[in-house]
Order: structure tokens, then C-alpha cells, then sequence
């Protein structure tokens, strides 16, 4: 075991990638060729480094820089002082700051979410204990991850854009096909579990009319059955009336009900009316949202997410929040690579209950950062890395890959809109559509 002496902070390194993301759709557009990533080093003067990812966007990267010399110099050990320092430095964010998309765009909480779990994996390397031992303690052995299937357009993105790889087969071929009705989505689902073994399916809805994507939801009902959970997102772009409508029907086979309209008063007026509980990531997203949550009664689950509510601590202190108010808890995801999917399990484990298996983008990605390659995923489910730390150590040539290809795509923050109209001339994102 290292000792903590020359454990202070010395160095700070930001690594923006571009990782290759298919054309999926959503209520906000379709992804581009390349999804951002930022990788975080911290280096500790005794040649420690602790390791994060985070959603890339070149005003979270300017963020980072700017709150360097907050962090140079800092106990690892010491995450209250340095979420005090960050505070006092950026200020308080609003709700109204994670924006209208369905992705989260505040700055502070993607800044200290990445320095959290650096500093975590700091100190799981001086006292040689993973970070799910830092969270307090496993509560399981393997964390259990749900199949999450896309509308999307045919094309594998990255360098491929929309070209095929005609001679990929299993889930790398399922990968690049094309699903925009119920036979698509079908054939999508029987690959992906097929490849990973997952034996909970959610759908991100919000792309088409509520029709088509109810009468998906169906097609996976009588291609799966009743024993494989089913979860729905329309992305909050239903109206309340369209929401009550499809929501009846829906019913009998939804294991939850994800966003199907905006606020948490629509929310809640749509909890009162269906059996089906309600789940958000995108009415509840802050501490400062559960009273009001709790008032109205807006949801029934929670899907945390540790880069957009602070890192894993603060998930695990949501866990119990939710316990306090009647509330169940489980975890959103982005487009992300294995350091995520690491920090996403240890906090899987970690997590008192999980009723719910989680989400997670993971099998969408076809390249990672991580020495010997991508975590692997047997029966729906990721073992806990054993190692101290996240367990996960960075491949070099895999980030100088994907920082090169950073450096060539020219994106500098997500933007679905804009990459829809490539497909369709003017499309314009509205926050509620149907």
C-alpha cells in the first residue's frame, strides 16, 4: 500500500476525445459521427494518477482549465474543501442551467463530477481499495445493465459515417442497420441481448409519432414476453394529453414510464392518472428539485447520473433521499467509454438497492481508452474491477487515437439539431412535439 505522504495534487491533465457514435435518434435530433469525451488526469507528486470521463463540451474543457489552479495543491482526500472552492469559483447554477435538451449542460457539476472521481481513484491507490470500498462497501458481486435500444439511421458514424461494414456480423452488424419502425427495433433488441445477455429493454422514444413508437413497444412485448422488463422514454416531447392517451395503453407492459412529458407538475398530473410508476432524469435533476418533486409527487424513480448530479458520493447521498421520500432509485447514461462504466459500476455496487437494472450506452461504442480494452458485459451484468481505484488503467495510444480524432472532426459540443437538418433540411428541435 502507498502511503499518503506526496499525495498533493500536482498536475492536472485534460484530454479532449472523439469517440465513434452511430446515428442514433432522439427527441432533440440524431448524435453525430463522433460523440466528446474528456479525459482528466490528476497527478499526485508522488507519481500517482487518478483518472475520470466526463460528457465533452469545449465550455465544460474551459471550465476545467480555468479551476487548475483551485485544484493544484489539493488533498486528494479533501473533496469538501475543493466542491467549497468550486462552488465559491462558479457559483450557484439554476435548474434552468441544465437547459431544454435532453442531455444535462451545466458546467459545475460536470467539473466537480470529474474531479471527484479522480481524487477517488487517487485514493483507492494509496490505500489499495476500489472505490466501491470508498462508497461504503459492495453490496454485489456484479451490476446489473439494461439492453437500451435507439431509433437510429443506418450507419456505423466515426470515419464510416454512413457507409456499411459489409463484413461485420452479430451486434456490430445489428450496430450499423438501419431501425426506424417495429421490426427494426425488434431485430435491434434480439442482437443486443443476444451479444451482452441483457434481460431488461429500454427504448428511447421521442424520434417519431407516439404511434410508432407504442406499437414498437408492443413488438418488443410479443418478441420478448412478460418475464423481460420493459422501460419507455419519450424524452418529455409528448403533450400531457397525447402522454395520458398512450400512457393507458402502454400499461400492461411497461416495467416504467421514462419523461413522457415536461415539469414536474405534468409529472405529477400523469402519475395520478396511470398505474405505470414514472420515471426522470430530466424534471428532477438537482437536490435543489426534490422538494418541489416531493410536493407535487412527480415521480416514482429517480435515474441519477454522477456526472450531471456531482459525483458518486452525492449519488449515494441521493440514494437515501430517495429512500427518505418514497422513492426509487436507478442510473441514467450518455454515450460514454470503460472509465465511466467503471465509476458507474463501482457506484452500482455500492448502491444499497437496485431494482431497476441500469442503464447504459456501453455497447453503442465501438472503441475505449482502457488497457486490454472495452469491460466486459456477461448476462446483462458488469463485474465490479477489483483493483485499486476504478480498477481500469488508461491505454495511451487508444487516448492519442482518440484525441487526434478530436482534433480532425471539429466538433466542440453536442448539437443533434444541427445534425438532423444533414437528413432533413430545417428540422428544428421543439420541447414538445406530439
Amino acid at each position: 500500500m502507498v502511503t499518503s505522504s506526496g499525495a498533493k495534487i500536482c498536475d492536472m491533465v485534460i484530454t479532449p476525445i472523439a469517440i465513434t457514435d452511430p446515428p442514433l435518434l432522439n427527441a432533440a435530433g440524431v448524435h453525430a459521427p463522433f460523440a466528446l469525451r474528456t479525459v482528466l488526469e490528476l497527478v499526485t507528486e508522488s507519481g500517482i494518477i487518478g483518472i475520470s470521463e466526463i460528457p465533452g463540451n469545449v465550455q465544460t474543457n474551459q471550465s476545467l482549465e480555468s479551476a487548475r489552479s483551485l485544484v493544484l495543491g489539493m488533498d486528494p482526500f479533501h473533496l469538501n474543501a475543493l466542491q467549497h472552492r468550486l462552488s465559491g469559483y462558479f457559483g450557484k447554477e439554476s435548474a434552468s442551467s441544465r437547459g431544454n435538451t435532453p442531455w444535462d449542460q451545466r458546467k459545475l457539476v460536470h467539473v466537480f463530477s470529474a474531479l471527484e472521481v479522480a481524487c477517488l481513484d487517487i485514493q483507492g491507490k494509496i490505500l489499495g481499495r476500489p472505490v466501491v470500498d470508498l462508497l461504503g462497501g459492495k453490496m454485489r458481486d456484479s451490476v446489473p445493465f439494461a439492453a437500451y435500444l435507439f431509433y437510429k439511421y443506418e450507419g456505423a458514424g466515426g470515419h464510416l459515417g454512413k457507409s456499411l461494414d459489409p463484413n461485420a456480423t452479430g451486434w456490430a452488424a445489428a450496430r450499423q442497420r438501419k431501425a426506424v419502425d417495429p421490426e427494426g427495433i425488434v431485430y435491434q433488441a434480439k442482437a443486443m441481448c443476444d451479444a451482452f445477455g441483457f434481460q431488461s429493454i429500454k427504448l428511447k422514444g421521442g424520434a417519431f409519432e407516439p404511434r410508432l413508437e407504442t406499437d414498437s413497444m408492443f413488438a418488443l412485448y410479443d418478441a420478448f414476453g412478460k418475464d423481460v422488463p420493459l422501460r419507455f422514454d419519450p424524452n418529455a416531447i409528448w403533450k400531457p394529453e397525447t402522454a395520458l392517451t398512450y400512457g393507458k395503453e402502454l400499461e400492461p407492459i411497461l416495467e416504467y414510464l421514462e419523461d413522457p412529458v415536461r415539469s414536474q407538475k405534468h409529472m405529477a398530473d400523469l402519475r395520478k392518472q396511470l398505474k405505470t410508476p414514472l420515471a426522470t432524469n430530466m424534471c428532477t435533476t438537482s437536490f435543489e428539485d426534490i422538494p418541489e418533486s416531493v410536493h407535487l409527487g412527480s415521480e416514482d424513480i429517480i435515474l441519477s447520473d454522477h456526472h450531471f448530479w456531482g459525483g458518486l458520493k452525492a449519488s449515494m447521498e441521493l440514494a437515501r433521499v430517495c429512500k427518505t421520500f418514497g422513492r426509487d432509485l436507478s442510473m441514467h447514461s450518455n454515450s460514454h467509454l470503460g472509465i465511466s462504466m467503471a465509476a458507474m459500476t463501482h457506484l452500482g455496487a455500492a448502491l444499497p438497492e437496485v431494482p431497476y437494472a441500469l442503464d447504459t450506452h456501453y455497447p453503442w461504442q465501438s472503441e475505449d481508452v482502457l488497457v486490454g480494452g472495452k469491460l466486459p458485459i456477461v448476462d446483462g451484468a458488469v463485474a465490479v474491477p477489483s483493483g485499486p481505484g476504478l480498477g481500469v488503467e488508461l491505454d495511451r495510444d487508444m487516448l492519442a487515437k482518440l484525441h487526434a480524432d478530436y482534433l480532425a472532426c471539429g466538433l466542440t459540443h453536442r448539437d443533434d439539431e444541427t445534425e438532423m437538418q444533414k437528413y432533413h433540411p430545417g428540422w428544428k428541435f421543439e420541447t414538445v412535439r406530439w
